[in-house]
């Protein structure tokens, strides 16, 4: 049989995940794994390094077709930040589903959490990403150094939440994981609740208004 061309980045993702979770283990080598589905070992780098470089892709390319699914659609551009959010969190889980024997394979199943993590970088980055480029509203500090903390803060709060999330997933065992998307729709409206700044502002206000009238007087 002659061997396969054309072999890219989906292709070996795809062969890399069916591998494992027939095995339950990594592929021995490059040459094996080439060898057994039939393309020259040369293609794989010509994409990937190593198994571990597709391992820490699979969770960025499981993110990347989320927001390709959720641009493509008019009505989640004119949602505001708390709706865009809901619709990622739903869309990606949907996308974990699909792929869910993979996702407990590689996050449940693993001993070594620090592998776990390093799987989830690109994840976390592109997912960050997304979050610092929702419209949400958040306090004018008027400081370079202080609006930088607050948006940190931000971002990491919303990864620890997906975070979370994900673990709460990994452990639903409710019908077509609904109490995944009932734990999604009251975590991220009470993280929206909490980051709520018009209350803070306005007692900011009242505090300038009352400096003020103190002053004057």
């Amino acid at each position: 049989m002659a061997k396969k061309k054309n072999i890219n980045k989906s292709d070996l993702i795809s062969m890399y995940m069916d591998y494992v979770l027939e095995h339950n283990e990594d592929p021995k080598s490059v040459y094996k794994f080439s060898k057994d589905n039939n393309f020259d070992e040369a293609l794989f780098y010509q994409s990937f390094t190593s198994f571990e470089a597709i391992k820490n892709e699979i969770f960025t390319v499981f993110l990347e077709n989320t927001l390709g699914l959720l641009h493509k659609s008019e009505e989640f551009e004119s949602f505001d930040a708390r709706n865009q959010l809901l619709s990622f969190y739903y869309t990606f889980f949907e996308m974990l589903t699909a792929n869910r024997s993979y996702v407990v394979y590689a996050l449940k199943n693993q001993k070594n959490k620090l592998e776990v993590m390093k799987s989830l970088k690109g994840l976390k980055k592109g997912f960050t990403k997304f979050v610092d480029n929702l419209d949400i509203e958040k306090l004018d500090v008027k400081q370079e150094k202080l609006e930088n903390i607050q948006d940190k803060a931000l971002s990491e709060t919303a990864w620890l939440q997906l975070v979370v999330t994900i673990k709460f997933w990994l452990e639903d065992t409710s019908s077509a994981f609904e109490k995944t998307d009932l734990f999604i729709e009251k975590s991220v409206n009470a993280s929206f609740d909490v980051i709520n700044i018009a209350p803070i502002k306005s007692i900011i206000d009242l505090g300038k208004f009352l400096f003020k009238e103190k002053m004057m007087k």
